[in-house]
């Protein structure tokens, strides 16, 4: 028999850390290679990650909530190994681990479904010193608070000053979906102390919200002010609430900050009519090709864009600095900024531009619900080349988006609202009707985009939308 340790592995993109979401096994479960293990959150998406090992779960050394390093070991599981004969021979397990040595990294295979063991020369940034970190937490048994060996991290230390004395341990194997622990973290709610009502064990929503409003739960709630600091009519003022930055909130705020102060951005508006573009929408919808997909507005839009790009292909391009260049892309990766529980993220379709209009629909459509369900993939979240944002699903009419990193042009678009429209008829006539009206807001880098290829651009867009079926057809 061997212990052998599964260390957090990069799942992309140079990642150096992720947040444990939540363990699917326990302390004492038999595991299949590529059985999930444990859910991951990293500052892209929500990540499954399989067993490389069978066996015996023997250990969980990180905590549900924990943010851990990549390379440190997460799990330790006890498999057989003939070649190491009888474990009863042995007077400990040998140990090993599923990061190889720099000496042998090159000739690893990878062993697992959706990641391996990389095949270039990598670094990843020095392993903490061992005092800087929290101890491997065995889930057989809790750890003593009385008595620590090693400094715990912060989010731990204000959970046990409000948990009861006898909270359930994580061997009792907390059943929450991931929205639901994201609530709880984003709440400061310690889900071992809650009970949860139905049958299965799973701890709703709802109990999280009940738990959090009762008094002394939040992990970050300040001491009680005495009496006398007390606000307003002998009432306590409310405890602040401190939500840690992480995850895909870290990510994008990074991200629109050095977009912010990179690309020198101009925005440009176009008001316009819109009232055919809703008729086409109505009309394909009563199709029998189209039942099976969501059209909706913001179809139209993503197909006025490509349909543009056509005309004006520079536009799908990224400035790049190493090499000044600029590069024109061969392909239009359309993204749609997509809110999600856990934050903004821009999944995008590659080969938009290749897209009949049905297709385009089922692939809008199984974009935005893969990434409300949290399930979407890493290579779906990189290489965009242009990105599309629907405010108008907020009732905003219209704002100035902010690129995203590599891309030369975002389009905001408006609510579609009914207003009064000066329209002329075939004879030149004026006349004051009710029309469907919106806003578009184009972002551009000012770099690769002046400011008549961008009027140019947004001006196409909206005759797409003000005709559709001519400028489609």
């Amino acid at each position: 028999m061997a212990l052998k340790q599964f260390r957090l592995p990069d799942v992309g993109e140079g990642l150096t850390e992720a947040d444990i979401l939540g363990w699917t096994v326990a302390v004492g479960d038999e595991v299949k290679v590529n059985q999930i293990l444990v859910e991951i959150e990293t500052a892209k998406a929500a990540v499954e990650l399989p067993s490389p090992f069978a066996g015996m779960v023997r250990e969980l050394h990180v905590e549900v909530g924990q943010t851990v390093d990549v390379g440190t070991p997460i799990i330790t599981i006890e498999t057989a190994d003939a070649e190491l004969g009888p474990a009863s021979s042995k007077p400990s397990a040998p140990v090993d681990d599923m990061v190889p040595s720099p000496k042998t990294e090159q000739k690893r295979e990878p062993v697992l479904v959706g990641y391996g063991v990389s095949q270039s020369a990598t670094t990843r940034r020095a392993r903490k010193p061992a005092g800087s970190s929290a101890a491997s937490v065995s889930t057989s048994a809790p750890v003593s608070a009385s008595a620590p060996t090693a400094p715990a991290p912060v989010a731990a230390v204000l959970v046990e000053a409000v948990a009861p004395a006898a909270p359930r341990t994580e061997a009792t194997k907390v059943l929450a979906k991931p929205l639901v622990r994201k609530l709880a973290k984003d709440l400061g709610v310690n889900l071992t102390l809650i009970t949860p009502a139905r049958a299965d064990g799973v701890i709703t929503r709802e109990e999280v919200e009940q738990f959090a409003a009762a008094p002394a739960v939040s992990a970050f709630a300040p001491a009680p002010a005495p009496a006398s600091a007390s606000a307003g009519f002998g009432t306590a003022a409310p405890a602040d609430l401190r939500i840690p930055i992480k995850g895909v909130r870290k990510m994008t705020a990074a991200a629109m900050v050095s977009s912010a102060f990179t690309a020198p951005h101009v925005t440009e508006f176009l008001t316009l009519d819109v009232t055919r573009t809703m008729k086409l929408v109505q009309r394909l919808r009563a199709l029998p090709e189209y039942a099976d997909v969501k059209v909706s507005p913001l179809l139209l839009v993503a197909k006025a864009l490509l349909t543009a790009i056509a005309k004006h292909p520079e536009v799908n391009s990224t400035w790049n600095e190493a090499t000044q260049e600029i590069v024109q892309f061969g392909s239009v990766n359309l993204g749609i900024a997509a809110a999600t529980p856990r934050g903004l993220i821009v999944p995008n379709i590659k080969g938009a531009q290749q897209f009949s209009l049905r297709g385009l629909a089922g692939a809008l459509g199984e974009l935005t619900a893969t990434a409300r369900e949290g399930k979407t993939a890493l290579a779906d979240l990189t290489g965009g080349t242009i990105t599309i944002t629907n405010v108008g699903v907020f009732g905003v009419d219209t704002g100035t988006p902010i690129l995203n990193p590599g891309e030369a042009a975002i389009l905001a678009f408006g609510a579609v609202r009914r207003q009064p429209w000066v329209v002329t008829d075939k004879h030149g006539a004026e006349k004051i009707k009710i029309r469907s009206i919106t806003t578009l807001g184009l972002s551009f880098d000012h770099r690769i985009i002046d400011g008549e290829l961008g009027s140019k651009f947004l001006r196409d867009i909206g005759r797409v939308l003000e005709e559709p079926v001519a400028s489609l057809v």
